[in-house]
C-alpha cells in the first residue's frame, strides 16, 4: 500500500508519481528511485516522464498530467501553473492531460475546495525535482558546476557564459539523473507563473465545441439507453410491460437495478420509447411521504433534548441571569443540485474487463464499485474522466456511472445512458433540509451574554462535527454558547451540495447576529469587528484548521470599504453583510445591496466579496470562482424540493429556477494579499451569499425573512 505523505491523503507515490515514456523512459518506483528504464536497450528515449505528473518531449513540449476534475472551475489551468512554476517551464509549450485511476493516482477526488490546498506542495515538490534532474543533466553535458546552471522558461543557462540548452535536448541525460529526495523549492519572490492573471488552457477547445463530455462520447456499437425509475424513493417494480415501447424500431426494454432500461439506436428513439413502458409500482413505505409533514416532525424533534456539540461551562448560568433574550427559528429547505450538463456516463462491458467514460468528481470510487459490482480486478477496469457541465457534488456520487455499466453488462454492449433534466431533478441527493432554532441572551451593558444554536434535521457525515460546521466555528467573542444538533433521519438520498452543510448552518447565523444587532441598536458590521476584535483562536471546520479571528476582521472591513458601507442609500435600497471562515481554511467576507421595489419586486443589485484564500495561484480563477458562486448561491433563495405522496414535485428549471441573466447583480471580488498557503475557493462564497442577501431586504423594508425560498411577491 501507498504511504501517506501527509494528512490531506495524498500519498508518496501521488507525490512523486510514476510513469514510461513511449520508448525509453525514467520510471520512479513507490520509494521515488528510479529503476530500469523500460524499451529497448541504447533506444534514445523520446520523453523525459521523472513522474507521474510531468513528461517532456524531446521538441520541447512539456504535458502534465492533472489529478482532479475539470467542472468549469479552472483547477488544470491553476494545478498546471503550479508544476509549471517548479518546472522552469515555458507555458506556451504546456498542455495538459487527465490522470486516470491507476496505482499511480489512488485520490483523484475532487470535491470539498481542496484541489488546490491538498496539492500545491506535492506539485511543486515533484515540478522541482524534474527541474533538479534537468540542471544535473545540462552541467554533465558541459562539465560544469551545477551551481552555475539555471532554469529559464524551458531552456538551461549556464550563467557564466550564457551558453543555453532547451530541456527536449537534455531528455536521455536528465532521465539518467538521479531524483532527489528534497529538491529546493523556488522563493516565491521569483515566482513568474503563480500569482498572475491567466487564461484557462482548455478554454479555446471548451468555446470552439473540441472539448469532449461524456455525452460526446461515441464507442462502436454503443446503444442510447434512459431509465424508468419509481417516481418514490425505496419503492419497488411490481409489474411491467414493454411491449408497446418495443414497437419503435431497434429498442428494448429490460429491467436493470434502478428500474427497466429503455434501450435503443439513438436518443430521440428511447425518449419515445420510455413514454410507452406500461409500468406498475409498489412505493412501499415512504409512498405517504409529504414534506410537509416531515417539517412537522422537526418541530416536534426540536422541543426534545439536542446533543450538545460544544458547550461552555457556564452557559446555563448566563442565559439565567440575562436581562433578555432574543430567539428565532429558521427554516431551510431540501435542494437538488441542478447542472447544466444532466448526468451521463458511457460504460463497455466486456468478459475481460470494462471501459468507463464520465464526467466524475471521483473516478477512483467510480472505478471500485465498478468492479465490484462485475467481479474484476481494479485494474481491469479504466475510468476515462471528461470535463464536466457542473458538478456541485452531484457528480462525486457514481450510482449514474453505475447504471450504464449496468446497461452494458445486461446488453453485452457499450451503452450511453441519459438522464433527463426531469431524471436530474427527481432523483438526486438532495442537500438536506434543516430547521435552526437560535437564541441570544444580552446583559445589562448591551453585550451578548450567550449563545445557543440548536440544528434539527437529518444527518450526513461520519461525525457530529459535519452535522454543525459553520455553527461550532463559531469566530466571535461570545462568553458563553451551546451549540447542538437533535437528528431527525428520512430516507431521502442526501448528497455533498456545493457549501455542504456551511450554507445552513453559517446562513442562520449569520442572518441571527443580524438580528441580535438590530435589538442592540448596534450597526451589523461594527458588530462583527467589536466581536472579533479579542476573540482569541478556535478550531475550525471538518479537519481542525485554526481560525484567526483578525483575518476574518480584515476582510470585512475590505468588503465594507468597497460597498460604501454606511453611505446613504434611495428608498427602498438597503445592504446587507456577513462572513465566515470556510472549514477553517478561507476567511470570507460579502455585502449585498438590494432593492424592493414596485413593479419588479425584490433585485439583488450588487455583491461586493472579499476573500482571503491564501497565496493565490491564478487571480483570474478565484474571481470566476466567486463569480459562479454567488450566481449559484443567488438560485438557492429562490429553489427548492417538496415531496407530495413519496414523490418529487419540481420537475425542470421551470418550478426549480435557477437565476436567469437578467437576474445576476455586479459582482466584485477583491483579493487579500496573503503569503499564507493556498486554501480553496470553490465553495466558500456560497454560505455568506443568503445572509447578506436576507440582511439586506430586512435594511430595505424591515422585513425578516426566516424561511426559503423567497416569497415571488412582495406587499
Amino acid at each position: 500500500m501507498s504511504t501517506p505523505l501527509h494528512p490531506s491523503g495524498i500519498t508518496r507515490r501521488e507525490a512523486l508519481g510514476w510513469g514510461t515514456a513511449a520508448a525509453a523512459a525514467l520510471v520512479l518506483g513507490l520509494d521515488g528511485v528510479r529503476s530500469e528504464a523500460s524499451g529497448e536497450q541504447g533506444v534514445q528515449p523520446e520523453a523525459f516522464v521523472p513522474s507521474g505528473w510531468i513528461r517532456i518531449e524531446r521538441d520541447g513540449r512539456v504535458v502534465l498530467t492533472i489529478g482532479r476534475s475539470e467542472m468549469g472551475q479552472g483547477v488544470r489551468t491553476a494545478l498546471a501553473m503550479i508544476l509549471a512554476e517548479e518546472l522552469g517551464a515555458d507555458w506556451r509549450q504546456v498542455s495538459v492531460v487527465q490522470a486516470l485511476p491507476s496505482p499511480a493516482f489512488q485520490n483523484l477526488g475532487t470535491f470539498g475546495s481542496r484541489s488546490i490546498r491538498q496539492l500545491w506542495m506535492p506539485l511543486r515538490q515533484a515540478g522541482a525535482a524534474a527541474r533538479e534532474m534537468l540542471r544535473a543533466a545540462a552541467a554533465s553535458r558541459w562539465g560544469v558546476a551545477l551551481e552555475t546552471i539555471q532554469a529559464d522558461a524551458g531552456w538551461m543557462v549556464h550563467g557564466p557564459t550564457g551558453r543555453r540548452l532547451r530541456y527536449g535536448s537534455l531528455v536521455a541525460l536528465a532521465a539518467q539523473q538521479p531524483v532527489p529526495a528534497s529538491p529546493p523549492l523556488k522563493d516565491p519572490s521569483t515566482f513568474s507563473h503563480v500569482g498572475r492573471p491567466t487564461r484557462r488552457l482548455d478554454a479555446p477547445d471548451i468555446v470552439t465545441g473540441r472539448a469532449r463530455y461524456s455525452a460526446d462520447v461515441r464507442v462502436p456499437g454503443m446503444r442510447r439507453a434512459v431509465i424508468v425509475r419509481c417516481p418514490v424513493f425505496g419503492g419497488t417494480l411490481r409489474r411491467w410491460s414493454g411491449a408497446r415501447a418495443e414497437r419503435i424500431a431497434g429498442v428494448r426494454v429490460l429491467p436493470v437495478p434502478s428500474g427497466l432500461a429503455v434501450v435503443g439506436p439513438d436518443t430521440w428513439s428511447v425518449l419515445r420509447a420510455r413514454e410507452q413502458v406500461e409500468v406498475e409500482w409498489d412505493p412501499g413505505p415512504h409512498g405517504g411521504f409529504d414534506t410537509q409533514r416531515y417539517w412537522t416532525q422537526l418541530e416536534e424533534a426540536a422541543r426534545t433534548p439536542s446533543v450538545a456539540v460544544r458547550e461552555t461551562p457556564g452557559f446555563a448560568a448566563a442565559e439565567t441571569r440575562a436581562s433578555s433574550q432574543v430567539s428565532a427559528e429558521y427554516r431551510l429547505p431540501f435542494q437538488a443540485h441542478a447542472p447544466l450538463e444532466p448526468l451521463n456516463a458511457v460504460a463497455h462491458v466486456r468478459r475481460d474487463g470494462c471501459e468507463i467514460w464520465a464526467g466524475t468528481q471521483d473516478p477512483n470510487e467510480v472505478q471500485r464499485q465498478a468492479a465490484q459490482a462485475l467481479g474484476l480486478p481494479l485494474e481491469r477496469v479504466k475510468v476515462n474522466v471528461t470535463l464536466m457541465g457542473g458538478g456541485f457534488g452531484r457528480r462525486g456520487s457514481p450510482d449514474f456511472v453505475l447504471e450504464a455499466v449496468e446497461v452494458s453488462r445486461a446488453i453485452g454492449a457499450p451503452a450511453q445512458v441519459l438522464w433527463t433534466r426531469e431524471d436530474d431533478t427527481q432523483h438526486d441527493r438532495y442537500h438536506a433540509a434543516n430547521l435552526h432554532l437560535l437564541r441570544a441572551s444580552l446583559d445589562a451593558g448591551g453585550g451578548i451574554a450567550s449563545w445557543s444554536h440548536t440544528i434539527v434535521g437529518p444527518g450526513r457525515g461520519p461525525t457530529l462535527i459535519h452535522q454543525v460546521n459553520g455553527a461550532h466555528d463559531l469566530p466571535y467573542r461570545v462568553p458563553e454558547m451551546r451549540i447542538g444538533f437533535r437528528e431527525v433521519p428520512t430516507h431521502l438520498p442526501l448528497g455533498a451540495w456545493r457549501g455542504i452543510q456551511m450554507v445552513n448552518n453559517l446562513g442562520a447565523r449569520e442572518c441571527f447576529l443580524d438580528e441580535v444587532a438590530h435589538r442592540l441598536g448596534k450597526d451589523p458590521y461594527q458588530l462583527r469587528l467589536g466581536l472579533l476584535a479579542d476573540a482569541p483562536e478556535i478550531e475550525g471546520g471538518r479537519e481542525g484548521a485554526r481560525v484567526r479571528p483578525q483575518r476574518l476582521a480584515e476582510v470585512l472591513r475590505i468588503a465594507a470599504s468597497h460597498a460604501g458601507w454606511g453611505s446613504p442609500l434611495p428608498p427602498g435600497h438597503g445592504r446587507g453583510i456577513s462572513a465566515g471562515v470556510y472549514d477553517g481554511f478561507t476567511y470570507v467576507a460579502e455585502v449585498a445591496e438590494v432593492s424592493v421595489l414596485p413593479p419588479e419586486g425584490l433585485r439583488v443589485r450588487r455583491v461586493v466579496c472579499a476573500v482571503d484564500c491564501g497565496r493565490v495561484v491564478n487571480p483570474l480563477t478565484v474571481e470566476g470562482q466567486v463569480e459562479g458562486a454567488v450566481i449559484w448561491a443567488l438560485s438557492a433563495l429562490r429553489s427548492q424540493i417538496t415531496l407530495r405522496d413519496g414523490r418529487v414535485e419540481q420537475s425542470t428549471y421551470r418550478d426549480f429556477p435557477v437565476a436567469r441573466l437578467s437576474e445576476i447583480p455586479t459582482i466584485e471580488t477583491h483579493i487579500v494579499s496573503s503569503e499564507e498557503p493556498p486554501v480553496g475557493i470553490g465553495e466558500p462564497v456560497v454560505p455568506m451569499l443568503m445572509p447578506a442577501v436576507l440582511n439586506a431586504i430586512f435594511a430595505a423594508t424591515g422585513q425578516r425573512i426566516r424561511r426559503l425560498p423567497l416569497p415571488d411577491r412582495w406587499t
